[in-house]
């Protein structure tokens, strides 16, 4: 009896430790491969650091993988990028069709196999600080990873190139301006003056546009995604339309069908006749008058 308690007690024991280390390895093989699938796809130039005010970075991303379901992660990855404070600009879904095989089953049917893979190209814009989570959640739907492109392109000195442009054009159109203003009708060249002004303005307008856009830019950076999965066949059935002989009856079906049509003329005779009773009637009532008189005379 204390054997059987011993025995019972160390295959529990080994019962616990073994579930609690199948558990702990299912744990672990998941954080190895979440961390994996991160340090594939994450990257400190998707990182902002706000120590360095002299840089202005614009942050980008391009990815393509593979997905077990492109409608179910096209949705996941629309959903995390509206969490993220970002949004979708682009997005093109399509069937791109691989190759199609057709083989005849039967004497009017073929089975027609398409095989096909579907894709989708998304362009996302994230707040330049969510784009390395945006990136780690996104990489939850990775189930082969064929390149990512991560950049991060310092246009600090763009946007003081721009600026300095901005302060020379309003200079130069402040000094024409007030050229004109002063000599009026005594400047001969009033007409071309005005001219370089209006292009001092646009000169201006055109470097503070191009700072604007640097500006949204850097704020929201931007995710390239082509994601695809694998290849799908689809099979239907479908007539034989090259085959036309193959829809013509078989010998016997034309000998039966010969005889149907037969007994259908002989139906059609038949009727036609009977509708003829009278005429027979008196043709017969003709001769049996005509047999009685021919009788008649022969006996005299």
């Amino acid at each position: 009896m204390k054997t059987n308690r011993i025995i019972l007690a160390v295959a529990v024991a080994f019962t616990f430790f073994g579930c609690a280390n199948a558990d702990r390895n299912r744990m672990e093989s998941k954080a190895a491969a979440d961390t994996s699938a991160n340090a594939f796809i994450s990257s400190t130039a998707a990182v902002e650091k706000n120590k360095d005010t002299t840089r202005k970075f614009i942050r980008t991303a391009d990815l393509k993988f593979k997905v077990r379901s492109v409608i179910k992660s096209t949705y996941n990855i629309e959903d995390i990028t509206a969490k993220q404070g970002g949004f979708v600009i682009y997005t093109k879904l399509a069937s791109n069709l691989d190759y199609t095989n057709t083989v005849p089953v039967s004497a009017d049917s073929s089975l027609e196999t398409t095989y096909y893979t579907v894709n989708n190209t998304i362009t996302l814009r994230v707040p330049n600080t969510k784009l390395d989570s945006t990136l780690k959640l996104i990489s939850m739907n990775i189930e082969y990873l064929d390149y990512r492109v991560i950049k991060a392109e310092d246009v600090a000195l763009q946007i003081l190139s721009n600026n300095l442009t901005q302060r020379r054009a309003a200079k130069n159109e402040e000094r024409l301006t007030n050229a004109i203003d002063s000599k009026g009708k005594k400047l001969k060249e009033t007409t071309s003056a005005e001219e370089m002004v209006v292009s001092k303005q646009e000169q201006a307008d055109n470097a503070k546009i191009a700072n604007l856009s640097l500006t949204d830019q850097i704020k929201f950076s931007t995710i390239n995604l082509t994601i695809y999965q694998r290849q799908t066949v689809k099979r239907e059935l479908i007539p034989n339309n090259k085959n036309i002989d193959a829809y013509e009856p078989g010998f016997g079906s034309k000998i039966v069908e010969s005889i149907k049509f037969g007994w259908t003329i002989l139906e059609t005779i038949f009727i036609f006749l009977t509708r003829l009773w009278g005429v027979f009637l008196i043709g017969i009532v003709a001769y049996l008058v005509y047999r009685f008189i021919k009788n008649k005379q022969q006996k005299k």
